[in-house]
Parts: structure tokens; C-alpha cells; sequence
């Protein structure tokens, strides 16, 4: 059996408002607060998405008290990766003194985190490493098209990381089956365009028609597999990309215990580092009870989705 040892999360200083916005493009703080409900993000200026990752991947390690020879594998999720190789998670590894573990980045969008820890989870359950990084890291201003104000209003950069590692005797499972999968009849609803210059785009309205109509019963299946009710849940932490899909995911989820994760008001959309970023806050202000199950679950190009009911570490 598995479980989360222990989060780490980090964000750039810079705080870009909706007002720093308008400056920009032909928006207003009233425009963009009615549609995503996102008041500011975190901008990168100097950070790159490995300066990014290892700031949270640092902080997981630390609080789990793991032994970096001990960690045997690094994931990170990233889209925004400018470097290919090596890897993010071969120069993560490299600075925080992880010797000889197998790392590689996955790229499936915004749902990358979720995957990526539903791979480290088989992992360990499958005995091949005892303890794994899994990180969602992003700087999405980076392939940002600042002259297109109805993608630009939402992204932002952070980052956010889990230590997992094998159950000890007498611990129950702490992260449950994940549900996954994809439509690929709808994979270019979320592109990065121009390879050699990326640039986020997507077909808002076909996005937030699919998220907020098709993916509630993926959820509730995961509370399902997990042998949890949605009214048993003590956490909802889904991708944060738009308030408005939140709200309309939770909803239908019918979880009145639940804390839900609103970090998309003052970080905007961070991709793959949105699911840990805005669950290493909740735990670090102690807002889920240790122990509390939480559903884990984001969506994104893809068209994908993935998510698990995990215990609060």
C-alpha cells in the first residue's frame, strides 16, 4: 500500500493583478473576475520550470525526512518545459542530491499531476521503488500569447510536489485507484502552438462545456473505486482553471463536508502544478484533517483527465 508522505509547493514573488493586466490587452479586472473568478497570478521572471520544481520538490523531501538515496524515481509533469533533455526531473534529481533514481517528465496537460502521481503510486505498489518525487511544475508565462486576452487573463507559473512512499505496518492505503482516460475527438480543443515558439491556445467555450457536463462522473467513480462517498470527503481539490468550472464540478458532486480548493483566485491557471500547489496550501494552513479523504482530480488537453482519492498527509 502507498500513501503521500508529505507536500511542498513553491510560486514566484511577482504578483501580476487583473489591473497589471489591462494595461495589456483590452480587459478589466470586472471582466475577467466575472468569467474565471481569477483575481491575480504569479509570474516567473527569473525562475525557470527546473528553479521551479526543485524549490517544491526540496520542501516535500524536507518535510517527509526521506533520505535522498532512498527516493527511486522522479516524475515531473510539466507542459512548459522549454528543455527536452535532459529531463526536468534528471536536473531535479541532480540538485537535490537524488543518485540513481529512474526520472522523466510527462507532458498530459493539465491533468499531468494526477497522472503522474497515479505512475508513482503502481510503482511503489509494485515494489520497485519504495519512496517517489512526483511534481507538477509550470511557467506558463512562458508560452503565454500576451496579446490574446482571453487566454492570458489565465495562466500563471508555480509549483507544487509530493513525496510518496510505501505504506508502513499497520497504515491503510492512502491513495486510492485512479480513474483516467481521454477524448481524443476533441484533442485539439488545448494546443501549444508553433513548435519552435509556443503558444497556449484553446477553444474556451468546447472546454468548458466538456468539463462542466462530462466529467462528474469520472470523480464520483474515483470516490467509487476508492470506497469513499462523496459526502464522506473531507477535500476536493480539482484543476484550477477556471472558478466557474470548479463550482460547477463540485456541485454535482454533492460533497457538503468537503473543503474545496479555490487557489485559481490568486494563482490563475498553473496547468499541471495546479492539483498540488493549491493541496500543499490546504494542508499547510491545516484546513483538511490529517487522515481526511481527499478527491484528487484534473482535466485538461487532451482531451484528459485523471484523479484518485488520496488520504491527507
Amino acid at each position: 500500500m502507498t500513501r503521500i508522505s508529505a507536500l511542498g509547493h513553491h510560486q514566484p514573488e511577482h504578483v501580476m493583478t487583473n489591473d497589471d493586466l489591462a494595461e495589456l490587452v483590452d480587459t478589466s479586472d470586472e471582466w475577467i473576475r466575472q468569467r474565471t473568478g481569477i483575481a491575480a497570478r504569479r509570474i516567473a521572471r527569473d525562475e525557470s520550470v527546473t528553479d521551479l520544481a526543485a524549490a517544491a520538490a526540496g520542501k516535500a523531501v524536507a518535510a517527509a525526512g526521506v533520505d535522498p538515496a532512498d527516493i527511486g524515481q522522479v516524475i515531473v509533469a510539466t507542459c512548459s518545459a522549454r528543455d527536452r533533455v535532459p529531463s526536468i526531473a534528471a536536473r531535479v534529481a541532480g540538485r537535490l542530491g537524488i543518485p540513481a533514481a529512474v526520472t522523466f517528465d510527462l507532458n498530459n496537460g493539465c491533468a499531468g499531476f494526477t497522472t503522474a502521481l497515479a505512475t508513482a503510486d503502481h510503482t511503489v505498489r509494485a515494489g520497485a521503488a519504495r519512496h517517489a518525487l512526483v511534481i507538477g511544475a509550470e511557467k506558463m508565462s512562458d508560452v503565454t500569447d500576451w496579446t490574446d486576452r482571453s487566454t492570458c487573463v489565465l495562466l500563471g507559473d508555480g509549483a507544487g510536489a509530493a513525496v510518496v512512499s510505501a505504506s508502513g505496518p499497520g497504515e491503510r492505503d492512502g491513495i486510492g485507484p485512479v480513474v483516467w482516460g481521454s477524448d481524443p475527438t476533441r484533442r485539439d480543443a488545448v494546443r501549444l502552438r508553433d513548435a519552435w515558439q509556443p503558444r497556449f491556445s484553446q477553444d474556451g467555450q468546447t472546454v468548458f462545456r466538456w468539463a462542466t457536463t462530462a466529467l462528474a462522473p469520472f470523480a464520483r467513480e474515483a470516490c467509487e473505486r476508492a470506497g469513499v462517498g462523496t459526502r464522506e470527503l473531507g477535500g476536493i481539490v480539482t484543476h484550477q482553471a477556471n472558478l466557474r468550472i470548479v463550482e460547477s464540478l463540485v456541485r454535482q458532486l454533492d460533497a457538503p463536508q468537503a473543503v474545496v480548493a479555490q487557489d485559481v483566485v490568486g494563482s490563475g491557471n498553473t496547468s499541471a502544478a495546479s492539483v498540488p500547489l493549491a493541496l500543499a496550501k490546504l494542508v499547510e494552513r491545516r484546513e483538511i484533517p490529517s487522515g481526511a479523504p481527499v478527491l484528487l482530480f484534473a482535466f485538461g488537453g487532451g482531451l484528459s483527465w485523471a484523479g484518485q482519492v488520496v488520504r491527507c498527509p
